[in-house]
């Protein structure tokens, strides 16, 4: 059943955060840490166990939810660095890595409202018999 609609929309956010590690290379809040790419790896690896666990609609959402919350973090990082750099308007990269946490965020809620609507037509169902 990987054919579903809610696997387009996570794969949506595994995108996400695939451009995120792309263009999150010069983000540096902590030093030498590579606190965005550390991320952005784990955000993928959820989104494809969470792909891949399509049987288990609990474990999928609890996945979904854990990665909405990492990009919450990555998303209030990422505005705190966008408002202490340096280079005002002008500077010509200010402003693309929020978007993919964003993105990220509304594609996986989508996703758990498919989610849940799979479990209700399953209950719903398991009642008829």
């Amino acid at each position: 059943m990987l054919q579903r609609i809610q696997t387009v929309w996570i794969f949506l956010a595994i995108l996400g955060a695939v451009f995120l590690f792309v263009t999150g290379q010069d983000f540096s809040l902590f030093g030498p840490t590579p606190f965005i790419s550390i991320a952005c790896v784990v955000l993928v690896l959820f989104g494809f166990i969470s792909i891949l666990s399509y049987k288990d609609r609990k474990r999928q959402i609890l996945l979904n939810n854990i990665s909405i919350f990492i990009n919450v973090l990555l998303l209030g990082l990422l505005a705190y660095w966008l408002l202490t750099l340096s280079g005002g308007i002008n500077f010509p990269e200010k402003g693309i890595e929020p978007i993919f946490p964003l993105i990220s965020i509304v594609s996986l809620l989508i996703a758990n409202i498919y989610i849940r609507k799979d479990e209700r037509l399953v209950k719903s169902v398991d009642r008829l018999r």
